[in-house]
């Protein structure tokens, strides 16, 4: 019949389950917290200003330097001194020529990500600066999908900040909830000790109380 529309070939169960994956071997609490996640894909990260949010996301960074070249795409604080404080925080000289920074639109930032050997690691903070649609957000997705995309999220409440927002945390493999210098999986990759990740130590236990 012309006209007939040709079908992706559907995977029978010996092809799942014999497909191989490129996983991060977190290691210490980074993997009791989030096991051994996929290489690529979508992880998301929202929460509250005063959380921890930002410490989080350089110290992700930092673990995630083993693996990769990363990329932050700084929409929401630029380059400013707060960012550099975090910086100096979180020791962040260590990584060198592992981690560049920008503050640019999220069409140079495609840009970017579309050089030959351009980053391995993007993430993008934050969504709400993004100026993204979900269907934008799906497109962009499309066009990296051998990298490792990380949002970051302003929230209301205890939900992200905006529909787009809400749906792209439901799109990703990983979502991290960041409350009170504590991270927490609520995603499809949990660890051994249940998913939860300190930021914090002081922080953590004057928030959530000794002993959690």
């Amino acid at each position: 019949m012309s006209g007939e529309r040709i079908l992706k070939r559907a995977l029978s169960v010996d092809d799942i389950l014999s497909k191989s994956f490129e996983l991060l071997e977190f290691e210490e609490q980074w993997h009791q917290a989030f096991g051994h996640p996929e290489n690529k894909g979508i992880w998301f990260i929202w929460g509250n200003s005063g959380n921890g949010k930002t410490s989080f996301m350089l110290q992700l960074c930092k673990e995630l330097s083993r693996f990769g070249r990363i990329v932050i795409n700084s929409l929401e604080e630029g380059s400013g001194h707060t960012v550099q404080k975090a910086f100096e925080r979180e020791g962040m000289s260590a990584l060198k020529r592992r981690l560049i920074l920008t503050s640019e639109s999220m069409e140079d930032f495609d840009s970017r990500l579309s050089k030959r050997k351009s980053p391995e690691i993007a993430v993008i903070d934050s969504f709400q600066y993004t100026g993204l649609s979900f269907r934008d957000f799906l497109a962009f997705k499309k066009k990296h999908p051998d990298k490792l995309l990380i949002f970051i999220s302003q929230a209301d409440g205890k939900k992200p900040m905006g529909r787009a927002a809400v749906s792209v945390m439901y799109d990703a493999s990983l979502k991290i909830w960041v409350e009170g210098y504590k991270a927490f999986s609520k995603g499809r990759y949990i660890g051994p000790n249940g998913g939860t990740y300190t930021i914090y130590e002081e922080g953590a236990a004057l928030y959530h109380g000794t002993g959690t």
